[in-house]
């Protein structure tokens, strides 16, 4: 237990043992579900053919009376959505699970566990129960972005999707929830953790540590770019050159509404496809406001990723503007509106409430180690027959819904079990 070598005082190292025996059970975890991930190699045979995606397009086409006509576009149904960490990305899953799950689509879903074995690159063989040469509709989890795997696993046309968060914002996101799981902030003193790791992170930091990737240009990793690349490193722009290449839509977690629009009219989808709720939201006392310094450090320090949300923040813009900025301002109007409507339907109160006072399970939603930050909701008992299903699927977080969707989750939910009983 060299984490805990020099630390000053017994009590403080009594105090890590149970964090230093979490981290080693889901270092083994993951070691040993891992073994029989193998990349397959890339032959013709093993991806998915034209001739079995177009034959999945015609036995899954998706139907809408919608103010669209039929012959200005046709829904979309093949899509990859990249689920990067802490960007309001588990409220875009729902809306794809949902979808998903009304029009029967097939989705690629992870095996044991809720993601595809991240933080190792993404390959197809992670898929559950997948065989050479299928074809999938929709690929959404949590992974480490591989496009060359991916793309084995969806048609053609497939529409790929992201989303993006300001980094300063993000690294206090990441830095809060997962820092019980990264041996590095363990020896972190003052009132201000953050604080105090932005005003010298140097001090604290290895790239070669743990989980070390949490705490350093996060966006960047889950892309699958290397995340300790120096501010005036040519890879940067060359990475970001890369994902533009790829993606359709690089949606902004700021502008939420505006996103959703976007992707409502890439997708050629309804209104009513794109409803939610704020899944997976933080209790605004374990948020941490930064300051304007503490702010500029944190984009220092995660500088890729600031270049990163900058381009695309232009990109969005630009979208925002040959959408029509009074059509947004309409539509942004009518979904919020619909929102609302949806929260007076389904939600007791109307507003999320702490872990402690969700009465149903199935609506807990997943909390970091050591502590209940993560906000749920409680569904109304008396509810119009109508929307039970809807108000039931859009409150139900990410781990009860791929349950739904048939995945095992063993590996999550032992995790899930030490985490709440060792801690």
């Amino acid at each position: 237990m060299s984490w805990v070598k020099g630390f000053k005082g017994s009590a403080v190292a009594r105090g890590l043992i149970p964090w230093i025996l979490l981290t080693n059970i889901m270092m083994v975890l993951y070691s040993f579900h891992n073994t029989n991930q193998v990349n397959i190699g890339n032959s013709e045979d093993d991806t998915c053919p034209i001739s079995v995606a177009k034959s999945l397009q015609k036995s899954q086409t998706v139907v809408y009376q919608t103010s669209r006509s039929r012959e200005e576009c046709s829904p979309k149904i093949n899509i990859m959505f990249m689920k990067t960490h802490k960007t309001a990305s588990s409220t875009i899953l729902n809306i794809l699970f949902r979808f998903g799950e009304k029009h029967k689509l097939r989705f690629a879903l992870p095996d044991g566990r809720n993601d595809f074995f991240y933080p190792a690159p993404f390959l197809r063989s992670q898929v559950k129960d997948y065989r050479p040469g299928e074809c999938f509709n929709i690929v959404s989890n949590h992974m480490r972005f591989n496009h060359q795997e991916v793309a084995t696993l969806l048609p053609p046309d497939a529409v790929y999707v992201t989303i993006l968060r300001d980094p300063a914002d993000l690294f206090e996101s990441a830095f809060h929830y997962y820092h019980r799981v990264i041996p590095l902030t363990w020896s972190i003193g003052g009132e201000n953790k953050l604080v105090e790791f932005l005003n010298n992170p140097l001090a604290f930091y290895s790239s070669e540590a743990f989980n070390s990737f949490y705490l350093k240009n996060l966006q960047f990793f889950d892309f699958g770019f290397e995340n300790n690349l120096e501010a005036d490193d040519p890879h940067v722009a060359k990475s970001i050159q890369y994902l533009s290449n790829r993606f359709h839509l690089v949606l902004i977690a700021e502008y939420f509404e505006e996103s959703l629009i976007l992707l409502k009219d890439l997708l050629c989808w309804s209104m009513e496809d794109i409803l939610y709720f704020k899944l997976n939201m933080r209790k605004s006392s374990f948020v941490s406001r930064l300051d304007s310094e503490m702010r500029r450090k944190a984009l220092l320090w995660n500088w890729a990723d600031w270049k990163l949300y900058q381009y695309f923040n232009e990109t969005f813009w630009a979208k925002v503007e040959a959408y029509g900025a009074e059509r947004m301002k309409k539509d942004v109007k009518e979904l919020k509106k619909k929102n609302i409507e949806m929260k007076d339907i389904c939600i007791e109160g109307r507003d999320a409430v702490e872990a402690q006072k969700i009465q149903n399970s199935r609506f807990l939603p997943w909390q970091p180690v050591g502590e209940q930050s993560i906000l749920g909701y409680n569904m109304r008992r008396e509810i119009d027959p109508r929307f039970r299903t809807l108000c039931e699927k859009m409150l139900t977080p990410e781990i009860q819904y791929l349950s739904d969707l048939g995945v095992s989750l063993w590996i999550t939910r032992l995790w899930g079990w030490l985490k709440d009983n060792i801690s």
